[in-house]
């Protein structure tokens, strides 16, 4: 058995090319991907900037406690606070009364949030106890401006490292599997020979479970070295992309974690093994007569299994889109859920494919010879053209459900905060920060007094803090010259007793004006209602009844405040509330002014609505373009690798054939085009089944926008669409001419 398979390799390496390719690429990018993703867990630990030189630093508590239920008992649900609480004024008086104190930054009124203490740390912890923070060591750290910046890069960084990883190990999977089918069906007399031999079914697939075997790990070995070569030149590309910090590396050495190593050689060999599994099965079957025939029209192309699984995928697809759209359609703007959804209906279409490709090539119409010959070779070789078609299939509908899903989403986003302002210019600041106007000198937005800070960040239910007192205001007639002036804050909500939620909310410093250029989904109540007692919620509140009563707790932790309802506003893409007034956002500082005129503001950047609307929701940050353009060349270059692959095996072996059309009076140039002609049909079959995946995951997502109440503008990336089409048809003519033209001379 060992030297058949030996022997085979050696005769056959030409066919196993691909394969090889295909699995060496894969296992280097999960290899890269699993280095990358242990790298953003397991980040370096950097030093304290802010306070260097001070041993202790005390910080304000960061994160609110609620007491919930959770089942028969309660517990304490958490959240991080949008900034730390100030360091309490009674306790900097203890600490600067027994030890050194610096403080560093501007100084609020309120407190700093955090200040170093010369002192050990178990002194100052007995002083401090449980009324704030007190870090040692690496922990300082939390409290330098770049920390929260550098954590959530590293979060989008492991986002995009697991997203491309789940992509290369599903493209990979498909490519591999389909290269050994159409290996098997390449060699069908071969295998009819060894049963003819003696040769039992056991056997053959032993054979070529063994083939994959020795595919697989020279394929997996040699990928792990291209993990170790390209994961530094990764790091590189993603810290110049701006997708990771300045300070990012990736340790592919002596020195790295073996688990990505062992991850990705295994998972090469496993997908080798399982690409080949379901064709040995069918070499199994092949039978002694299969040596005897010289046609090679294509019958039972769609195996039992493939054609089951092909419909559980496809079903389940649609079925968990629908799912989706009637109970939580705003899933569907995640870029999770359109990264990861479209990937059942892709491969339960490619699996189905050769169902679809012969009723597809008999319907185009072709005139001539030419077109004659190619349009029936076409619809007789059914698995050539299916494994052609395929591959293109998966390239076209992932451009098109990734690019077109997030283009469509941030082209909502955009048209949707445009509409909501009547404003004919925004004035914003850099980052939703500036100093000096945390609030505007009116009694009306003087913020309402908070009690002193407890022993927990926030006080619990037991404890009920009142509401501010209402003061209502009448709209005037007119807009104010100066503007309508908003902050970011946020809101903490228990919902059903069981959870706290934090909503991202804004702060509104004069509500007749506010209501003067907003515009609005309201679905019931009026906005200008709006005062220091009530608030503005959307749909994804749990109360959301006009009139009813909502416990909210304010973005400092402290609370809880009970508001009334007084407008209930579409969920949208996400963006449409809450709003409060400036009394329930303690904290808050200006961050957005909406005018009828140019209202300039100290670090401020006027634009018109409309370049403010394009601004602040480009169709694509370079990080997430970067992110895309990774998945999608992963799969461009797989897809490379498939049809050349393919195409190489299938030409190589139509000798005969191609023969016979000379003799019966083809020109040279004429076999050309036809061999082309099928390779541009069925690249042409694969780009319409992918546009067509497209169009039902584009469909679905703006279904969903319309049931949000969103603008919905479907955005069809036609470049990039064309680009990818464009590059598998030159790959897909020269994979055959070249081949064609040599059996031709």
């Amino acid at each position: 058995m060992l030297t058949v398979v030996l022997a085979g390799l050696r005769a056959r390496w030409a066919s196993f090319v691909g394969g090889f390719t295909a699995l060496a690429l894969g296992v280097g990018l999960v290899a890269v991907m699993g280095l990358g993703l242990s790298a953003t867990v397991r980040a370096p630990e950097r030093a304290p900037e802010r306070f260097a030189s001070s041993p202790v630093v005390v910080q304000g508590h960061d994160r609110i406690a609620v007491e919930v239920r959770r089942g028969p008992d309660t517990g304490v649900a958490t959240a991080p606070l949008d900034r730390p609480q100030p360091v309490d004024n009674e306790l900097l008086r203890e600490l600067r009364a027994r030890w050194t104190v610096t403080t560093s930054g501007t100084v609020p009124s309120a407190g700093p949030d955090a200040v170093g203490v010369a002192a050990p740390a178990t002194e100052v912890r007995a002083l401090v106890g449980d009324r704030a923070r007190v870090l040692t060591g690496a922990e300082r750290r939390a409290v330098d401006p770049e920390a929260a910046r550098d954590a959530r890069a590293l979060v989008t960084l492991n986002a995009l490292l697991g997203t491309a990883g789940g992509v290369t190990t599903f493209v990979s999977v498909f490519v591999v599997a389909s290269t050994f089918a159409f290996a098997v069906a390449l060699r069908r007399r071969e295998y009819g020979l060894l049963r003819m031999a003696g040769a039992t079914p056991g056997q053959v697939r032993r054979m070529l479970l063994a083939e994959a075997t020795g595919v697989g790990v020279a394929a997996s070995a040699a990928g792990c070295l291209l993990g170790a070569w390209g994961t530094p030149r990764l790091a590189r590309a993603l810290v110049d992309g701006g997708v990771a910090p300045s300070w990012f590396t990736i340790d592919a050495g002596a020195n790295a974690v073996a688990w990505p190593y062992h991850a990705a050689f295994w998972t090469g060999v496993t997908v080798a093994l399982a690409g080949a599994l379901a064709a040995s099965r069918r070499a199994g079957r092949v039978g002694p007569t299969a040596a005897l025939r010289e046609a090679d029209v294509d019958a039972d192309v769609l195996p039992r299994g493939r054609a089951l699984l092909g419909a559980v995928l496809l079903l389940a697809g649609v079925g968990l889109t629908l799912w989706t759209l009637a109970t939580e359609p705003s899933e569907l703007l995640k870029r999770k859920t359109y990264t990861t959804q479209p990937m059942l209906l892709i491969t339960g279409v490619a699996l189905l494919s050769p169902l679809l490709v012969r009723p597809a090539a008999r319907a185009v119409r072709l005139w001539g010879a030419t077109g004659m010959l190619v349009r029936e070779n076409s619809a007789a070789a059914v698995r050539r053209t299916a494994a052609v078609a395929a591959p293109v299939l998966v390239t076209v509908a992932l451009a098109g459900t990734l690019l077109g899903s997030a283009a469509t989403v941030t082209g909502a986003r955009a048209t949707e905060a445009r509409q909501q302002t009547t404003a004919a210019y925004v004035t914003t600041t850099a980052g939703g920060e500036h100093p000096g106007v945390a609030s505007l000198p009116t009694a009306r937005t003087a913020p309402a007094s908070a009690p002193p800070p407890t022993a927990r960040t926030a006080p619990l239910p037991t404890a009920r803090t009142a509401p501010p007192p209402a003061s209502r205001t009448t709209p005037p007639p007119a807009r104010p010259a100066s503007g309508a002036a908003t902050g970011a804050t946020s809101v903490f909500v228990r919902e059903e007793a069981e959870a706290l939620v934090k909503y991202g909310a804004r702060a509104v410093a004069d509500p007749a004006a506010w209501a003067s250029y907003a515009r609005l989904p309201v679905v019931a109540g009026d906005p200008r209602k709006l005062d220091d007692g009530s608030i503005v919620v959307n749909e994804e509140f749990e109360r959301r009844t006009v009139g009813e009563t909502v416990e909210v707790w304010r973005a400092d932790g402290r609370g809880p405040v009970r508001l009334r309802v007084v407008a209930v506003l579409a969920k949208g893409t996400g963006d449409n509330g809450p709003y409060v007034t400036w009394a329930n956002a303690p904290g808050a500082t200006v961050d957005r002014i909406d005018a009828d005129r140019p209202v300039p503001m100290p670090g401020g950047t006027v634009r018109t609505a409309d370049a403010w609307a394009a601004a602040t929701h480009p169709s694509a940050t370079p990080q997430t373009r970067l992110g895309l353009l990774l998945v999608l060349g992963i799969a461009l270059v797989y897809t490379v690798i498939a049809l050349a692959n393919t195409l190489l095996m299938a030409t190589s072996v139509r000798g005969p054939e191609l023969t016979a059309l000379r003799l019966a009076g083809a020109t040279r140039a004429q076999v050309l085009r036809v061999v082309a002609g099928e390779s541009l049909l069925a690249t042409a079959i694969g780009a319409v089944l992918g546009l067509a995946v497209t169009a039902l995951c584009l469909g679905a997502l703006g279904t969903g926008l319309a049931a949000l109440s969103a603008p919905v503008a479907l955005t069809v990336p036609w470049g990039p669409l064309g680009s990818a089409a464009g590059v598998c048809a030159a790959v897909a003519t020269v994979a055959t001419v070249v081949p064609a033209w040599r059996l031709t001379r």
